[in-house]
């Protein structure tokens, strides 16, 4: 069912605003989809069909709503959305605000909107131990030569030597020079950038791909297929079905806490810090746009403070009790 007409002029500059996201930002279905949602709640509850009637009272009290979930009026309280989530709304509202002002279209000032303050993220890291245990569960099944065994080990070295995300490693390409060690990935944002496949990844992704050469229907052309209970490919494989692979290979592997795909990606970046990378390099390799994502690792990884910590934390102490 088509898509109704905007009826009033806030309408078509929404839809305008989304297809200038699409078309001149280059920015990706999903996040137009994602602003989309934002700007039509807002329009929903300001009830205005102009930018002039946008005001900074307006913007406060649909950022109170918000944070605030009413009830229904037979007593339920609708789902509250979290803090994250709300600052996706004031920046889509913002976003739009510039926009507007590029156009020379009167409304209210971007500035006005002030963005919520990001809390540290937190980000969960493998110990090496189980990290070891994992990369290892597929050569402990019945059958390690299988394809699928072969296929979730060329997953899990693939996650841990590039740093790629879910979507990333989905999308690569089954005839890819893998014998080069080093493939180009289109990320984010549609940018490119190169990615090195270390020798454990490389090994293990051929022997996946000698296996699939013996089989005569296999005309995928992605690396990474999903195989049924019988052993028969039946397509591309999802990035649900690489989370699944991913969390039965640890309980496999006994490890006993909660293990998402995004952690490997989480453990090759704090492997290369810890062992002396450059910030700035890390950020090259994980196509970090911002230099800030990147350093919610060094939290973690920095050597330099620790070394201090344990030279000079405590000595009068230590002194005492001699």
């Amino acid at each position: 069912m088509p898509e109704a007409q905007p009826r009033t002029e806030i309408e078509k500059l929404i839809n305008d605003y989304l297809n200038y996201l699409e078309i001149e930002k280059n920015r990706s279905p999903k996040t137009s989809e994602n602003y989309k949602r934002y700007l039509r709640a807002f329009l929903n509850f300001a009830k205005i069909k102009s930018p002039a009637e946008i005001t900074d009272s307006l913007v406060r009290e649909f950022r109170v709503s918000l944070a605030r979930p009413a009830t229904t009026p037979d007593g339920v309280r609708k789902r509250e959305i979290k803090k994250v989530t709300q600052g996706y709304y004031a920046i889509a509202i913002r976003n739009f605000l510039k926009y507007l002002a590029k156009r020379d279209i009167a409304t209210l000032s971007a500035d006005k909107i002030e963005l919520p303050k990001k809390s540290s993220r937190q980000i969960e890291v493998l110990d090496y131990a189980d990290l070891e245990r994992l990369l290892a569960a597929p050569q402990k099944d019945k059958d390690p030569n299988s394809l699928r065994s072969l296929r979730d080990r060329a997953i899990l070295e693939t996650f841990f030597s590039t740093g790629l995300r879910l979507a990333e490693l989905c999308s690569l390409s089954r005839y890819a020079d893998w014998k080069r060690g080093e493939i180009t990935v289109r990320g984010k944002g549609d940018k490119l950038r190169i990615v090195f496949i270390a020798e454990s990844a490389r090994k293990a992704i051929e022997e996946y791909l000698a296996r699939r050469s013996a089989i005569a229907t296999d005309t995928d052309e992605k690396l990474f297929v999903s195989i049924d209970k019988s052993g028969k490919i039946i397509g591309p494989i999802t990035p649900r079905a690489v989370q699944r692979l991913v969390e039965t290979r640890a309980k496999q592997a006994g490890i006993a806490k909660h293990i998402h795909a995004h952690q490997l990606r989480h453990s090759f970046a704090t492997d290369l810090l810890m062992n002396g990378a450059d910030i700035r390099a890390v950020q090259e390799l994980l196509g970090h746009a911002n230099i800030a994502t990147t350093q919610i690792y060094t939290h973690i990884t920095n050597k330099e403070l620790r070394e201090i910590h344990k030279s000079f934390h405590g000595k009068k102490r230590d002194g005492e009790k001699e």
